[in-house]
């Protein structure tokens, strides 16, 4: 169409890099969730509190969510399944990127810019975990103990942002039929998804159970109890 395209390399001679401020690091950070003793937990990391020369190590002696500096030659998602394997000896888990946190003053290190991802995983895929790299321990957690713990950076808010998230796809699919037997009450349907997200997402468990009836993914049978259709396509879990 006799289109003119600016030459980059002339452009590229004219851009000054020193004008803009760059980040001091890019990070990747995993939160894996399993279902444990009808709890959601989380899987986290203690930093171990001196790092491999022996220095003080940078939030030492808290837990954080695994993690780690993303190389030049991967992206984020390359970087959280490398350090996944490094932290914690886990491997071939599908990630799952939800968000970027890059508000300053966030790392002391300097200005870290980290991507998110998080998993639902089998509790039978984390039984081999093991610490490694710049941790000392790895351990499931329930969900609302974590909150409670000394967590690094500010890891207590991306793991509140992931729960949120976590709350929104399981009361918006069928995700809940990985954690239930194939024939389920209502109560325990109530109660694994109180589990699993934020309670107060839920209507009461009157409302909740009036609304089952109404869902066309969730069939009743001759015993009373319900399971799910997988073969239909549906938005919402309970309303």
């Amino acid at each position: 169409m006799g289109e003119e395209f600016v030459n980059n390399e002339e452009a590229l001679n004219a851009y000054k890099a020193s004008a803009f401020r760059t980040p001091d690091g890019y990070t990747s950070d995993i939160l894996l969730f399993a279902m444990k003793e009808k709890k959601l937990h989380v899987l986290l990391i203690q930093r171990r509190k001196t790092n491999a020369e022996g220095e003080p190590n940078v939030e030492g002696g808290k837990w954080a969510i695994p993690g780690g500096f993303v190389n030049p030659d991967e992206d984020a998602y390359q970087a959280g399944v490398r350090e996944l394997e490094e932290e914690t000896g886990l491997t071939d888990i599908p990630l799952t990127a939800f968000g970027v946190y890059d508000k300053p003053g966030r790392d002391p290190r300097g200005w870290i810019i980290s991507r998110a991802h998080y998993a639902f995983v089998p509790l039978e895929a984390l039984l081999e975990r093991v610490a490694g790299d710049d941790a000392v321990q790895v351990d499931l957690i329930p969900v609302s103990q974590a909150f409670d713990l000394p967590l690094a950076f500010d890891h207590k808010t991306i793991l509140s942002d992931a729960m949120g998230k976590i709350t929104r796809e399981l009361l918006l699919s069928t995700k809940m039929s990985d954690f239930l037997p194939e024939f389920f009450t209502a109560k325990e349907l109530y109660e694994a998804i109180a589990s699993a997200a934020y309670r107060e997402a839920l209507p009461p468990f009157d409302v909740f159970e009036s609304y089952i009836v109404l869902l066309p993914f969730i069939e009743r049978n001759e015993a009373g109890l319900y399971f799910f259709n997988q073969a239909v396509s549906a938005h919402s879990i309970f309303f």
